[in-house]
């Protein structure tokens, strides 16, 4: 069964609350309409009041002053991460009328990060023509990531394919396999690759094609979880992706906070939106 069908299945058989901050944008309203029609989730707005619960959760998790806590909480996106945090949602889709750097900023002072992650980072669910499915990182958050964000990524990655794709085979993709190359990004990918176990560096082709693979001597070309080795890299493969091979970019979504996230693309189309909902909802569930 497909990612997105196991997804639907799981958002049909529970009642999972998802706030909804930018439910004026006529896309979002649609796509909430639709998910609500189909009984998939029960979508929630921003609440009209700020809550005690709301307050006491920007209170605990940055210890600010309440004072300036109510202030936050005037705005959309951050009462909606709260109310996640409080209990009152079970997870929040926004980003379709706000920048990414947004929806970070009020997730992280709101619900704030799983045990043990560092950074937050992004990944796009690939789905292509044949029914292949990979998760690509990081695609819209870390520009130029560092050997220990870029292990964090990996690793974020791999918690990721393994909710959604059922297991997590890491490729750490370079522009060299294995020891033929050498420069500042080969050794950043090569470190990581040392403290994780996963394949890398490797080449994208290594990565995904078997014979290749064994030609190269390394790994078995079976990849599902791709992690770039910057921005740039990442955000062009995916684009590329969608133009020349038809493949459906499900996402972006945001990986490492303790509830499930997700932050739409800004040229999200309602049919991109309830997909990316019912993902979210499949990580909620399991959160």
């Amino acid at each position: 069964m497909s990612v997105m069908n196991k997804a639907r299945s799981i958002a049909a058989s529970t009642s999972t609350r998802v706030v909804f901050p930018e439910r004026d944008d006529p896309r979002v309203a649609e796509a909430t309409k639709r998910l609500s029609a189909d009984g998939l989730c029960i979508a929630l707005d921003v609440s009209d009041e700020v809550t005690e619960a709301q307050v006491a959760a920007l209170v605990s998790a940055r210890g600010m002053k309440e004072a300036m806590a109510r202030r936050l909480l005037q705005k959309p996106l951050y009462r909606a991460a709260a109310m996640v945090a409080a209990g009152e949602a079970d997870a929040m889709v926004a980003g379709a009328d706000s920048p990414t750097r947004r929806v970070i900023e009020a997730a992280s002072m709101a619900i704030g990060l799983a045990n043990g992650v560092t950074i937050p980072s992004s990944y796009f669910l690939m789905v292509f023509p044949d029914g292949r499915e990979f998760v690509f990182a990081d695609c819209a958050v870390n520009v130029a990531p560092d050997a220990a964000a870029l292990e964090a990524i990996a690793r974020a990655s791999a918690e990721t394919a393994t909710a959604l794709l059922g297991d997590a085979r890491v490729a750490l993709l370079s522009f060299s396999t294995g020891s033929s190359g050498a420069g500042d990004s080969v050794e950043r990918v090569r470190c990581v690759a040392e403290a994780t176990g996963y394949i890398g560096p490797v080449q994208a082709d290594a990565a995904l094609n078997a014979t290749i693979a064994a030609k190269k001597g390394l790994g078995n070309g079976d990849a599902n979880v791709l992690v770039f080795p910057s921005l740039d890299a990442g955000n062009i493969a995916y684009k590329l992706c969608q133009e020349l091979a038809g493949a459906q970019a499900i996402g972006p979504f945001l990986q490492g906070f303790a509830r499930a996230v997700c932050d739409l693309s800004r040229g999200a189309t309602v049919d991109d939106i309830v997909a990316s909902t019912l993902v979210t909802i499949a990580l909620a569930q399991r959160a």
